[in-house]
């Protein structure tokens, strides 16, 4: 079992309480994930690899998708002679939404909240595998991302897939890393890290809007032996954030 790093929040009985709704605050992958039902028959088909079940929840895929439906690579960029892959390592959950449309709304509001508005100069087009169903990316502008700061500056930056229902709340997940802007070349950005993006999104999130960090799950989504992909610096796990009113 992993630590959480984040220090505790609130009193014990509130940690214990929110941990529980993870089922711990470490949730362990099963070891076979079921095979996925196709988004769209046809056009898009997951191999069984590529996705993973924690809990009750329903299948949720490893890695963000790109525009050619296939697993994300981090803008082509190569990280000690290997393909730098996209996970996914963030889950949220708002059992405070009456709808989908709600829960997306609210998550809009909390982003904005936190610092991570919709901003422009991001690559865009991605979709996320979760429930049998392919979402389109949130922020939906084309070319738009989540972000901390303008993309000519050093930024977290991420999207977010969903949501679908699941009997604690609506579903999201989403994938957050951290890049370094060139200023020799003022086009070129260079990845840093899926870590440091991810945990300063759960803790601004707990600061600043209605989310509380939860826990962490293992998405089992850590390339670290791989001859031709890595995941850089991400360690397998998603932290799970939750809706509170």
């Amino acid at each position: 079992m992993r630590r959480n790093p984040f220090p505790p929040r609130g009193t014990a009985m509130e940690i214990l309480v929110g941990i529980a709704l993870v089922s711990g605050a470490v949730a362990k992958a099963l070891p076979q994930s079921p095979p996925a039902v196709p988004a769209t028959p046809g056009v898009y088909q997951p191999q069984p690899g590529d996705v993973v079940t924690v809990g009750e929840w329903p299948a949720i895929g490893k890695w963000m998708i790109d525009r050619h439906l296939r697993p994300a690579e981090w803008l082509g960029a190569r990280l000690k002679g290997k393909a730098l892959r996209e996970p996914i390592n963030v889950v949220l959950v708002d059992s405070v939404a009456a709808s989908a449309d709600e829960a997306r709304a609210r998550l809009l509001e909390a982003c904005r909240a936190a610092g991570y508005q919709p901003r422009e100069g991001h690559s865009g087009g991605y979709r996320g595998f979760l429930g049998g169903v392919l979402f389109h990316q949130l922020p939906a502008a084309a070319g738009h991302a989540f972000s901390n700061e303008p993309f000519e500056l050093h930024n977290n930056h991420g999207r977010i897939f969903g949501p679908v229902r699941t009997k604690d709340g609506w579903l999201f997940v989403g994938a957050l890393s951290r890049e370094r802007f060139n200023p020799l070349t003022r086009t070129e950005h260079v990845y840093v890290s899926f870590r440091q993006a991810r945990d300063d999104f759960a803790r601004k999130l707990d600061a600043r809007t209605g989310y509380r960090i939860a826990g962490f799950v293992e998405l089992a989504n850590e390339l670290a032996d791989d001859p031709a992909l890595t995941t850089g610096d991400h360690d397998g796990m998603a932290v799970v954030l939750r809706a509170r009113r």
